[in-house]
């Protein structure tokens, strides 16, 4: 029996007790709470269902608790119910209650985990989208391991998934790279606003081998062709890196192409029409502080070019129009104005505004013997992807980052990220995995455990229903985490999983093979069915992270 069936028994249970006693049972939530008590002494599970309800049907929360403790106490598959405290029920389940759940898991496989809650919802979910001026940074890397995790999250609640990255090829950005560019050609310093670093001398000197006559060309038509092709080189090795970080897009849109293709102007005379478009200092403004914006801002200046926010909005359009119900953005620290003005945004087109989500993420610092690391040997003045990587690798720099919610700035310290030991998170969940997948290759060893018939009913010590219950709240944590666009709630189950798991299989009591000569008995081939389980649930959280599950470590 998961949480999930028992929160189904509970409330039909209930639904019966206050029909039978000529009591209103619409007054029951939709969804009744099941949860772990923090101390097992408690039961397996607790609900304070009869507290919510007791005072809206006229009776006192222990009365109601006691009849439902009566009735729960005498279905399948419960071993006891009590009441608890002012009105709280705890509940025991019987073994071989707690044991489908091994059963439910091995069944569904990779697809265990996975719900309906999002199923018909199409998302736009756009992350990273860093522009090509210079290799992905250590913030737009966080929202490389962040974004694809909440990506693989929405997609296993159901949600019809689209990656995007926004390539901003247009605006002043993109012309001080290009100035940069030149300079280094010509060897001149770095424009005062410019670029710096290994990786500028390297772009410049490529265009210069591919065009010799590049430094010789007009000044206009030069700007232009190291533009083009700096840009083009930039977002070819940042495609290049995000993929061997395991991060890929299904959709690159170019800012660009809003421009060309009269989106930005068009969206901005339907603001006009509309009246959310005003004139002020010969200046056009939305009036976004109307829908809950804290500033009006500026769509075009006075003298007549779009302000960025002029892209945002057609940019939004345009994801409507593809049919996406959900736009969410993810974007860094310097960028909370965003909320209120792609939500006011929105609103000014007749949209609604919960269409539009902005998720903001905090900084990344790196550490090494405890001083901070400030800046890439290739990039000059920031700290890389590459830089990240190269220290500690994929696995554990795309765990390192998700593992915490993107709310708070964190601190990488670099050699615990490589230390191979249990007080490294990423090593101490994947250490477990290739645990159970150790003890499942001795157990290939004993040809009885191929005809063996697990008995679940005999895993009646606390560490295998521990291990159990946990395994059981995995897809109540994945749909948790994709509701609340958390990916890192996946990463600290998992390690709560792991430090629930280590302790059982180092426990003599808890053998899974056969000791000496001794037969493989139904207790032996249950507990390897729930290492089994073990194995399936830690692979399935690792690749919901986008983090390998190894077999050996």
């Amino acid at each position: 029996m998961t949480p999930a069936d028992l929160a189904d028994l509970l409330r039909t249970t209930a639904a019966k007790v206050l029909v039978e006693r000529g009591l209103d049972s619409s007054v029951l939530p939709e969804q009744v709470t099941v949860e772990r008590p923090r101390n097992p002494e408690h039961g397996d599970y607790a609900t304070n269902v009869a507290m919510q309800v007791a005072k809206r049907v006229g009776t006192n929360p222990r009365e109601l608790a006691g009849w439902l403790a009566e009735a729960l106490s005498a279905a399948e598959g419960v071993e006891v119910a009590e009441v608890a405290g002012p009105g709280f029920l705890n509940i025991r389940l019987a073994a071989s209650a707690q044991g489908a759940i091994v059963t439910q898991i091995l069944t569904a496989g990779e697809k265990y985990g996975t719900g309906t809650a999002l199923t018909g919802t199409k998302i736009n979910l756009e992350f990273v989208s860093a522009n090509p001026t210079g290799p992905v940074h250590l913030g737009g890397t966080r929202w490389a391991a962040v974004g694809d995790a909440l990506g693989r999250i929405l997609a296993a609640e159901g949600a019809d998934v689209t990656r995007e990255y926004y390539f901003n090829d247009h605006g002043a950005q993109i012309d001080r790279f290009a100035k940069s560019l030149v300079a280094a050609a010509l060897g001149e310093p770095t424009p005062e606003d410019g670029y710096a670093g290994e990786y500028i001398q390297e772009i410049a000197a490529s265009i210069v081998a591919a065009h010799p006559d590049a430094l010789t060309r007009p000044a206009d038509e030069r700007h232009e062709l190291f533009r083009r092709e700096g840009v083009q080189q930039m977002f070819a090795q940042i495609k290049q890196d995000l993929h061997d970080f395991g991060t890929d897009f299904d959709v690159y849109f170019n800012e660009s192409e809003l421009f060309a293709s009269g989106a930005v102007e068009r969206a901005v005379e339907q603001l006009k029409n509309s009246g959310n478009l005003y004139e002020k200092d010969g200046a056009w403004w939305i009036a976004s502080t109307e829908f809950g914006d804290d500033k009006d801002r500026v769509v075009l200046k006075s003298d007549g070019n779009a302000a960025y926010i002029a892209g945002d909005i057609a940019y939004f359009q345009n994801k409507r129009s593809r049919g996406f119900d959900l736009a969410i953005y993810m974007l860094g620290a310097d960028h909370h104005g965003y909320i209120g003005r792609l939500k006011a945004a929105a609103a000014a087109f007749g949209d609604d505004p919960d269409t539009v989500e902005v998720l903001i993420g905090q900084m990344v610092n790196l550490v090494k013997e405890g001083q901070a690391v400030k800046m890439s040997k290739r990039a000059g003045t920031v700290v890389t992807l590459n830089d990240l990587v190269e220290q500690i690798g994929v696995d554990a720099a795309r765990y390192s980052l998700v593992r915490s919610s993107v709310n708070s700035s964190i601190d990488i310290d670099l050699d615990l990220w490589t230390k191979a030991g249990n007080e490294n998170p990423v090593y101490y969940v994947q250490y477990a995995h290739s645990r159970t997948n150790s003890i499942i290759g001795n157990a290939a060893k004993y040809p009885e455990f191929a005809t063996a018939t697990p008995d679940f009913a005999l895993m009646t010590s606390g560490r295998e229903g521990d291990l159990i219950r946990t395994l059981g709240d995995f897809p109540r944590v994945v749909a948790t985490a994709a509701e609340t666009r958390e990916p890192h709630r996946i990463a600290r189950y998992l390690e709560e999983l792991a430090g629930v798991y280590h302790p059982f299989q180092s426990d003599d009591d808890m053998r899974v093979l056969p000791k000496g000569d001794d037969a493989v008995s139904p207790l032996n081939a249950a507990r390897l069915e729930l290492v089994k389980a073990t194995r399936q649930v830690l692979a399935n959280g690792l690749a919901l992270l986008g983090v390998s599950a190894p077999e050996r470590m």
